[in-house]
């Protein structure tokens, strides 16, 4: 039967797992997000406006401010 490890260590041990996880998950999701930009940029080059809605997603999230309220020269420029 195997010795009952201490709860501190066991924390201790989950705090240590979890940090190294979120530093792999990060470098991932880095690589991740430069892909979706290069993409919606693509997208918002050779689209019309108003985009689809993950285009329309990525834009206000890029500028700042709701889609509504987004002109298409102002979603021109994420492209450049």
């Amino acid at each position: 039967m195997a010795q009952r490890m201490s709860t501190r260590r066991r924390m201790d041990q989950i705090r240590d797992d979890h940090a190294i996880s979120r530093t792999i998950n990060g470098h991932l999701k880095r690589k991740e997000r430069a892909n979706r930009d290069e993409r919606m940029a693509g997208l918002v080059k050779t689209g019309k406006f108003p985009y689809t809605p993950a285009v329309q997603s990525w834009v206000s999230v890029k500028l700042g401010k709701p889609f509504t309220q987004v002109t298409e020269d102002e979603a021109k420029t994420l492209t450049k």
